[in-house]
């Protein structure tokens, strides 16, 4: 019994860890829950806390509680937000659906740290005052979703991009094969490749910076069920703005309480938005290993940095780890927004029943690609080395070069010379000369790999 102490609820009596901060609610649902050992992200704690701080001085304010239990509350709230006592938030991600066991596991925290200080508040009547789990809980996925993704993901992007610009700019003069189906095409550069690549980071920036909008707009202040029962109807604005004021993100509030409790839509959104993220990553990664692949039997374009050996048993093998790494990355975020999906569907009537899981997937999400963001550009794309050698000779015998040589010579004729190119497996320079009729220094103006890369007609008309 040494390690245990009573502690009662509406339910009745409960044996609680003598040392644990928490209360009988957050023990029934530690008890009832022993599912998965995953725990509710740091973020979405750290939104808790804001919003309980935001909550006691908008109560304070409006006049609903006292002035020494409001700045206590605050006190301990901010540290909850800080971090301080993550590990006293124990209960399993799959608990019920609205988040109630989470929201009381703030409440209680919150108001043991209150009495341990010296200032004595209730749970229920004081942390959480004015509200309830079904307005909190999808606020607190709002809000650290918003602040993760403005504080962390996007800075990540940014600097992705701006390294993917660098690169670009120092490689705009290096051409190389293009491919298309895998298979040799006309030539492009690098700069304009890996432009490609800054101009995708470019567009997922925007679109998550417009999904942000609605993000930041929350449900507090509608209570149980939307109406704003047992609050004061200023005090969901007043939330806003007290948030506002301690994250430095415009928080407002939306416009229909009942959509923003029944629904995750915008949540949903959001994930639809770092999936799609997720798929140009995947598809700038997939870029980075075919280029490197080999580097003898391979397309072995370029050579990223070597970090680890890449076998067991191969000596001297080294593998795309980073990039590999990134599109595992990419495919549990598709899986994640699969969950988050399933997870919005699920709004009854005046309440979504899944707020949880959403909170752990999405902000997962956010978190993962942040991660693997930063080392895709720092450890794969700002110290990749080009082999130009091997470059050169890809282009020299690519017969598809004779597309340039279309409106002098014409389709049928440029189809042969490339066949016979192929097949001889000789620089299409030389067959040209065999087959065109056009001298030496004419085929190279047309065939100049560089001058392809412009676009345009190169030639004359069809047979001159």
């Amino acid at each position: 019994m040494n390690d245990f102490r009573i502690e009662r609820d509406s339910m009745g009596e409960l044996k609680v860890p003598a040392a644990a901060l928490y209360g009988a609610q957050t023990q029934r649902a530690v008890n009832n829950f022993p599912i998965s050992g995953l725990t509710m992200p740091r973020q979405f704690i750290r939104a808790l806390g804001l919003i309980k701080s935001a909550a006691a001085q908008a109560n304070a304010d409006l006049g609903h509680l006292a002035k020494n239990k409001a700045k206590a509350i605050r006190k301990q709230a901010e540290r909850v937000a800080a971090g301080e006592f993550d590990k006293q938030f124990p209960i399993d991600v799959f608990q019920t659906g609205s988040g109630t066991s989470s929201n009381m596991n703030a409440n209680e925290v919150i108001a043991h740290l209150c009495a341990a200080a010296g200032t004595k508040v209730h749970p229920n009547d004081d942390v959480n005052n004015g509200q309830s789990s079904n307005d909190v809980i999808p606020t607190a996925i709002h809000v650290s979703a918003a602040l993760t993704v403005s504080e962390q993901l996007l800075p990540a992007l940014a600097h992705l991009k701006a390294t993917l610009d660098r690169r670009a700019k120092e490689l705009k003069k290096v051409a190389k094969t293009g491919r298309t189906h895998l298979m040799d095409a006309m030539p492009v550069t690098f700069g304009q490749e890996l432009g490609g690549w800054a101009a995708q980071i470019r567009s997922n920036i925007e679109r998550l910076s417009d999904a942000l909008k609605r993000m930041h707009k929350l449900p507090q202040g509608g209570t149980a069920v939307g109406t704003g029962i047992n609050a004061d109807a200023r005090l969901g604005a007043k939330i806003c703005a007290e948030l506002t004021k301690m994250t430095k993100v415009k928080f407002e509030s939306v416009d229909n309480f009942f959509e923003g409790m029944s629904s995750q839509d915008v949540a949903v959104e959001l994930s639809g938005q770092l999936k799609t993220l997720a798929v140009s990553l995947m598809k700038i990664s997939n870029d980075l290993r075919w280029m490197n692949s080999g580097p003898l039997a391979g397309i072995g374009e370029i050579e990223l940095p070597a970090l680890q050996p890449g076998s067991s048993i191969m000596p001297g093998k080294v593998n795309p780890v980073i990039p590999e790494a990134m599109t595992m990355v990419c495919a549990q975020v598709i899986g994640n927004d699969a969950t988050v999906t399933i997870a919005g569907q699920s709004g009854n009537f005046q309440l979504n029943v899944m707020l949880p899981v959403v909170a752990l997937n999405l902000l997962q999400s956010i978190e993962i690609l942040t991660n693997a963001v930063r080392l895709l550009a720092d450890k794969a794309i700002a110290g990749f080395t080009v082999r130009e050698d091997r470059i050169k000779q890809a282009l020299d015998k690519n017969p598809i070069l004779v597309t340039a040589l279309n409106a002098v010579i014409g389709y049928d004729k440029g189809a042969a010379t490339a066949k016979q190119a192929y097949r001889q497996g000789r620089p299409i320079l030389d067959v040209a000369l065999e087959t065109t009729g056009l001298s030496k220094d004419k085929l190279k103006k047309l065939l100049d790999p560089m001058a392809l890369t412009k676009g345009g007609v190169h030639g004359g008309s069809a047979g001159g």
